[in-house]
């Protein structure tokens, strides 16, 4: 992936990106207990787990990346955060560059920065708890991505769970391995990810601010009546992309689950009990605040991805094999549409017939 060059110096930036490091770190839950010893048996196990999961990834999946096998970077809640703002960083890169073509008033640039950096960072705080692990596709310095492990996430989880630790730790580890593996495995898959992201950045509508203002006011009445800020937010224009989108993240989160699932007891002996408990997790969404948050954010639609997806891949591989299905990967032509995530047997038969299906 070409390393994205930097704003200028004098650019403005939307957010206070240390402001919000500095308000997730303040907002992140309190860890689960362990001993330092324990911490430290964690954090290697994690990493050596990773790697281990590299084997069965590709074992499952049939696709095999380049280069060494690396170990995850495992983290705690504030560094989870930390590296996805300077994961946003790198994302509203073409939302700074257009700023930098307008008039600025630089008190009220610095205050909207805050009040942003304030928002991401509270958003962050929150979200630290709830995430076990993500590929980071997007780095500052522009090389692959890295693998991350939130160490504490997955304790208090599995703890929560009742389930064997080394257990659930692999089969945690199994899903971002298989994500690393389709970012690594498909050589265009970084600059398709790039370029879906800034079409949706484009169609922002940033040289209207009358509309954007409108559309943020009608969150405050359209939430209550069970839409998503990121729906509500969203442009006509935006809202094309996103079904693209939504339908790509559809497919790698269910690529990713069938892995999981797809090692089998060999490789995980309790994964039956895993996942049962697992998906009834999933539907624990807390509290009021706790369910309104998920909503607001539209962590509801993440969680359908995830049904949704794994119904795709499960069905496609049931009906062409895992070979056959690794079509999916040769272009962006050949990814399901948003209906074919939905029907599956529609994409097997627009890529290898109706005899296929």
């Amino acid at each position: 992936m070409a390393q994205v060059p930097g704003p200028e110096p004098d650019a403005p930036s939307p957010v206070d990106y240390d402001l919000a490091v500095a308000t997730a770190r303040r907002l992140a839950p309190a860890p689960p207990q362990v001993s330092w010893q324990e911490a430290g048996e964690i954090v290697t196990e994690l990493r050596h787990l990773a790697v281990e999961a590299e084997e069965h990834v590709r074992a499952v999946t049939g696709l095999t990346p380049p280069g060494p096998v690396l170990e995850a970077t495992v983290v705690d809640r504030a560094g989870w955060a930390a590296a996805n703002v300077e994961g946003f960083k790198v994302v509203l890169q073409p939302v700074v560059a257009k700023l930098q073509d307008k008039p600025q008033n630089a008190v009220a640039a610095a205050v909207t920065a805050k009040v942003a950096g304030v928002q991401m960072g509270s958003v962050l705080g929150w979200l630290s708890g709830k995430v076990l692990g993500q590929y980071e596709a997007f780095t500052a310095t522009g090389t692959p991505g890295r693998l991350i492990l939130v160490a504490p996430n997955i304790v208090e989880t599995e703890r929560r769970l009742g389930v064997d630790p080394h257990d659930f730790r692999l089969w945690v580890a199994l899903h971002e391995v298989t994500h690393r593996t389709q970012f690594t495995a498909v050589p265009w898959m970084h600059d398709h990810v790039r370029a879906e992201i800034g079409a949706l950045l484009s169609a922002a509508s940033l040289d209207d601010p009358a509309a954007l203002l409108q559309r943020l006011k009608d969150v405050a009445t359209g939430l209550p009546r069970g839409g998503s800020f990121v729906e509500l937010i969203q442009t006509p224009a935006q809202r094309v992309v996103l079904e693209r989108v939504t339908a790509f993240m559809s497919l790698l989160e269910g690529h990713a689950e069938h892995v999981m699932d797809g090692v089998g007891p060999a490789v995980v002996p309790s994964v039956v009990q895993i996942r049962a408990e697992f998906d009834e997790r999933r539907k624990d969404h807390g509290g009021l605040l706790d369910r309104f948050l998920r909503k607001a954010l539209g962590l509801d639609l993440k969680a359908l991805q995830y049904a949704e997806g794994k119904v795709f891949v499960d069905t496609c591989v049931d009906a062409v094999g895992m070979e056959a299905f690794n079509r999916v990967w040769e272009s962006p032509d050949t990814l399901p549409t948003r209906q074919e995530i939905r029907e599956p047997l529609a994409w097997v038969r627009r890529l290898h017939g109706p005899a296929a299906a």
